[in-house]
């Protein structure tokens, strides 16, 4: 696992990597933040559980859409000058969900967010992977996936401290504008960037964006959908109720269930960092199928057998671990799944499609608490996701390695 790496990268690569890895924070501090303001929202506007399901899924649903359109005019009209736009428009949704004011509002608001939140990734991860040597692409781009945790993290504390420091009216809304001050400085970061040497080589005519579709590059993209459906609905089974398990089935106060999040966001970094190597070392097939089933055994045992606190501490950190170091590998596999003129068409619409689909994992939840208990229900549901990562890992070509400017469709 060790860094060498970043000091072989030249100027751009090295904006390129941390313009992306700030982007992330924020991106995954502003949708985080939803999960942890849940108890709050549910008892001041009397929501629901299905209600507050429907939050979490119009984000993902409408994140699925905004990543592949973003994907699509990446390739048209390049990566950063895309990513100048995603980044303000994330600010400006986020603020949104601050201002509302009942739940159709924030509703909105959220739809807006997701948006933005899938445009910010999806041209971000391709801007990374085209900036990275083949020879340490998965390193790279999953050094910039951990961003996820950090903003996560942030989120945590975020939700955590300024409520406790504000009036009520005001304590669950400033967390949703925090992250304006260093957005506008992610924004003014990049106007010094340049674009991709992969996308500036690409001087013939753009294909369609149904080009993704075609008879060649059909098959990978079928798998790449199948593949992040499952990561997807793994993790945002988890990422939206576990909060709220923590509290409604363990009793736990809002500080002790930051403590035990706290853990899970731990092990996801170390996670996102262990899996980036393993990507480049042993291949990509072989980390997505070993953290996909090392994340279903855990989930299984903390959502199956009712474990003590004690246990559940414990086993936090490794499935944070599991469950989220599977991402660090996704960005380095979609981009080396095609060539460069479809690159941010073929990420952005597998990524996305994968998030969009998972969006109903949450619904599902909360309209299955009733039946199974919050705590069966986020197991029954994120194992069945994860065990179609294992089927889409077994399927997937290898690709550790490939050269992105060499691909056929570039000459």
């Amino acid at each position: 696992m060790r860094t060498n790496w970043y000091c072989k990268l030249g100027t751009n690569s090295r904006r390129a990597f941390w313009t992306s890895f700030a982007g992330f924070s924020l991106d995954a501090m502003d949708v985080q933040l939803y999960a942890f303001m849940l108890p709050v929202l549910v008892a001041l506007w009397h929501l629901t559980h299905a209600q507050a399901g429907l939050l979490a899924t119009v984000t993902l649903v409408s994140s699925a859409a905004g990543g592949w359109i973003a994907g699509m005019l990446a390739d048209r009209l390049g990566r950063v000058r895309l990513l100048k736009i995603t980044i303000l428009g994330l600010a400006i949704s986020t603020c949104f969900c601050g201002l509302a004011d009942d739940y159709v509002s924030f509703l909105a608001a959220r739809a807006f967010q997701g948006l933005c939140f899938g445009s910010e990734w999806t041209v971000g991860a391709v801007l990374v992977a085209e900036a990275a040597p083949p020879e340490f692409r998965g390193r790279m781009v999953g050094a910039a996936q951990s961003a996820w945790p950090v903003g996560w993290g942030l989120a945590a504390a975020s939700a955590t401290l300024i409520p406790a420091l504000l009036p009520p009216d005001w304590g669950w809304r400033a967390p949703f504008m925090i992250g304006l001050p260093p957005t506008l400085l992610v924004f003014f970061y990049r106007t010094r960037m340049s674009e991709t040497e992969a996308f500036l080589q690409l001087t013939r005519a753009r294909p369609a964006w149904n080009g993704i579709f075609a008879a060649p590059v059909l098959p990978s993209t079928l798998k790449g959908c199948l593949l992040t459906t499952g990561m997807h609905g793994g993790y945002w089974a988890i990422a939206t109720w576990w909060p709220a398990m923590l509290k409604a089935e363990r009793g736990f106060s809002t500080a002790t269930a930051s403590l035990y999040f706290g853990a899970l966001v731990a092990g996801s970094f170390l996670g996102y960092a262990f899996g980036a190597w393993l990507g480049d070392r042993k291949g990509r097939r072989e980390t997505l199928a070993s953290f996909a089933l090392g994340a279903t055994l855990l989930l299984l045992a903390c959502t199956l057998y009712p474990v003590s606190d004690q246990a559940l501490l414990l086993l936090s950190f490794p499935l944070g671990f599991f469950a989220l170091g599977m991402f660090s590998v996704i960005g380095a596999v979609l981009a080396e799944l095609y060539p460069t003129a479809l690159r941010g068409s073929g990420l952005g619409f597998c990524y996305n499609f994968g998030r969009g689909m998972a969006g109903v994992t949450p619904l599902l939840i909360g309209s299955s608490i009733l039946g199974l208990g919050l705590r069966h229900a986020i197991g029954l549901y994120a194992t069945a996701a994860y065990a179609l990562v294992v089927v889409a890992a077994f399927l997937l070509p290898e690709t550790r390695g490939r050269e992105l400017r060499s691909a056929p469709a570039d000459s």
